[in-house]
């Protein structure tokens, strides 16, 4: 018998009201067993649950009683259910703790703030993966979780993308970070702290050392300038592009938003088929290549002339694959 599990019964109690044996069960994922010999614990504990008969019967607390927070208003009781966003939340392996503390927050407020958290909570779900993509397998992201708030440095074997492509690092974590549904680990290492993709991570191991952070270390500033740096080391070259009106209107689903930018702010005045001229970023020739065909013949590379080579010599290849001369 759990003493956690009775505690969250008496919190389902209080949060939900009169509630079935089955209810209690399906909720906490234990048999209906479980749930009656739980319910006759906490009244022999003396907790005044009593058991209404019949159609819509159920099992339910005494009026009044129930813990109540003071001093929450309206807004807060609703920004209580954005601080528990379940996916994140099971990532770091943290669900059911995550969901024991809104249980708990939830059980404390008065009525009307009560039903106010609560249909807000059924209002909005987070989905953080992009499109197209399925959600990263992050085994270790548990054991980062545990080293960042213990501050203990961890052994790790990453893959990355240059060679020697396996390299062994101690880290001492300092954060993690959430980005478009991608788990990324910030810590320190002999050069200074540094920004690890959690699934290229393929295998991880606490170490013995102990470590401080140092207690000027910002996680959000650091990872803004960690951004405008990888912008400015992204983009490498330009691009002049022309764009019909209809592969303009296509941009923004094919490139990123900075390429989509940059064409808004370079465009020329649309000429008489409506197609414009622009400058756009490039990563290099062949991502920007790839980039680019995406939007087929809505799109006509001026310069760099090894680009717009690269272009014509991947039509042609496409052309002699399905048969056209």
């Amino acid at each position: 018998m759990s003493a956690s599990r009775l505690l969250s019964v008496l919190l389902l109690l209080q949060s939900r009201g009169r509630l079935s044996a089955r209810a209690i069960a399906d909720e906490l994922n234990v048999s209906v067993r479980t749930a009656y010999r739980d319910l006759v614990r906490l009244q022999s504990a003396g907790v005044p649950v009593y058991a209404e008969p019949g159609r819509g019967g159920g099992y339910q607390l005494l009026d009044g009683y129930r813990t109540r927070l003071t001093g929450m208003t309206e807004g807060e009781a609703r920004a209580l259910f954005f601080a528990g966003l379940p996916g994140p939340a099971a990532d770091l392996g943290l669900a059911s703790e995550v969901t024991a503390a809104r249980l708990k927050l939830l059980a404390a407020l008065p009525t009307g703030l009560r039903e106010e958290a609560a249909r807000v909570a059924t209002v909005f779900h987070l989905d953080a993966p992009g499109w197209y993509r399925e959600p990263e397998q992050t085994p270790y992201l548990p054991v980062f979780v545990d080293a960042v708030l213990t501050r203990r440095a961890v052994d790790v074997r990453y893959r990355r993308w240059r060679a020697p492509q396996e390299v062994s690092r101690r880290l001492r974590p300092y954060g993690l970070v959430l980005k478009s549904g991608t788990w990324y680990l910030v810590a320190a290492t002999e050069k200074g702290p540094a920004t690890y993709r959690v699934t290229q991570i393929l295998d991880a191991a606490p170490a013995d050392e102990r470590f401080d952070r140092p207690p000027d270390f910002d996680l959000a500033a650091y990872w803004a300038s960690y951004l405008a740096d990888f912008q400015a080391r992204r983009y490498t070259g330009t691009a002049t592009i022309r764009l019909s009106s209809r592969g303009r209107r296509r941009l923004p689903d094919n490139v990123p938003p900075e390429v989509v930018r940059s064409v808004e702010s370079t465009a020329t005045a649309p000429d008489g088929e409506g197609w414009v001229e622009a400058v756009i970023p490039t990563e290099g020739i062949e991502h920007a290549c790839g980039e680019l065909l995406r939007l087929g013949a809505d799109v006509e590379v001026i310069a760099p002339p090894e680009l717009r080579r690269a272009m014509a010599a991947t039509v042609t290849t496409l052309a002699k694959t399905y048969g056209f001369p």
